[in-house]
């Protein structure tokens, strides 16, 4: 499977959206209440929304074809703020690619820490590549309690 890293475009808000909405309802119900699910990511989701957000942010997009598969946003300050991977394509390197492609974009702009809140699911992956735990966090969502972790990477 070939994976290509592209820039965000106004053309992708509705398949990222779509995207982060489908996997935040895929994660498994004993992580993740489907009522958590719904307070993190609506149905149907906020198009309007996403539009604003994702023209700011301007994630790094994974494509697999012409299937958008991923994405990650990077922050100027070095905080990563969403990385998705499509539930019909996890565990099959996505979110590796964009992870090095932002930590490579990362070190060619001289930021020399990563930090981000990862989900329960993504906690493990963010530790592979030498993130540490801060903290244990409740965030407090649309009338639900939603576990997340701050976590941080130096880079040299």
């Amino acid at each position: 499977m070939k994976i290509t890293i592209t820039p965000y475009t106004d053309a992708n808000a509705t398949e990222i959206t779509d995207l982060h909405h489908a996997c935040v309802h895929a994660i498994d119900p004993l992580i993740y209440s489907p009522e958590q699910q719904e307070a993190w990511a609506h149905t149907p989701p906020n198009y309007p929304y996403w539009v604003k957000r994702l023209a700011l942010k301007k994630p790094f997009v994974a494509v697999v074809e012409t299937k958008i598969v991923g994405f990650i946003e990077l922050e100027a300050n070095g905080h990563i703020d969403c990385a998705y991977t499509h539930p019909a394509y996890q565990k099959r390197g996505v979110m590796s690619e964009l992870y090095a492609y932002a930590q490579n974009v990362a070190q060619q702009k001289d930021i020399k820490r990563l930090f981000l809140e990862a989900s329960i699911v993504a906690k493990p992956f963010f530790e592979k590549r030498g993130f540490t735990t801060l903290s244990r966090n409740e965030i407090k969502r649309n009338g639900q309690m939603i576990v997340n972790y701050s976590m941080e990477k130096m880079l040299s």
